[in-house]
């Protein structure tokens, strides 16, 4: 039996009345309101710690949510790499046509990829034993699968669901702020 570790589920949509439950997401994982404060920002601490991230999902066009995080993410000092089965080369950089390709090992991926590839993506991880895992979302579905987040907790990854990490990695820049302070002021992050 996997342990089950622990998913931060971070939503960005307001909503008039509790969402109905979601077993998918609460059997041995837990919502922000359900796991506190505290661990959100555990969890959002440990996955920056690493030092090798992945970004799935970068494009080699514009509007892509990836290429952001990648930019700051390099330019915060990690060693990222960027991943895209269609490119060869992203933002200057050598891009990765999958995980299996990206040398030495990762402490974590950020899947910022539409989300039906997502579960794809967490399953290549898991072989690659990647213990971190962050589904990138702001407003809307963003990355988030039910299937992915449930894959990661079978198979004891730590996740956080939501969010970005452009929210935490410092300077933050002004639009990331607010997004935080929303998502803090709504009970819906921790931080």
């Amino acid at each position: 039996m996997a342990v089950k570790l622990p998913v931060l589920v971070v939503t960005g949509r307001a909503r008039a009345r509790p969402a109905p439950a979601r077993p998918a997401l609460t059997a041995g994982v837990g919502r922000t309101k359900e796991t506190g404060m505290a661990h959100a920002a555990e969890l959002i601490a440990e996955f920056l710690q690493g030092r090798r991230i992945a970004v799935a999902g970068v494009s080699r066009g514009v509007g892509s949510a990836a290429n952001p995080i990648f930019r700051k993410l390099r330019e915060s000092g990690y060693e990222v790499f960027p991943v895209n089965p269609n490119a060869s080369r992203v933002e200057d950089s050598e891009c990765f046509p999958d995980l299996e390709s990206v040398p030495g090992d990762l402490d974590g991926i950020v899947i910022a990829t539409h989300p039906d590839a997502s579960l794809d993506v967490v399953r290549r991880a898991v072989a690659r034993k990647v213990p971190r895992i962050w589904l990138h979302r702001s407003f809307g579905r963003g990355s988030v699968s039910d299937a992915a987040v449930r894959e990661c907790a079978s198979q004891g990854v730590r996740c956080i669901v939501g969010g970005c990490p452009l929210m935490y990695c410092e300077p933050v820049d002004f639009g990331h702020r607010c997004v935080r302070w929303w998502l803090e002021w709504r009970g819906r992050i921790g931080g």
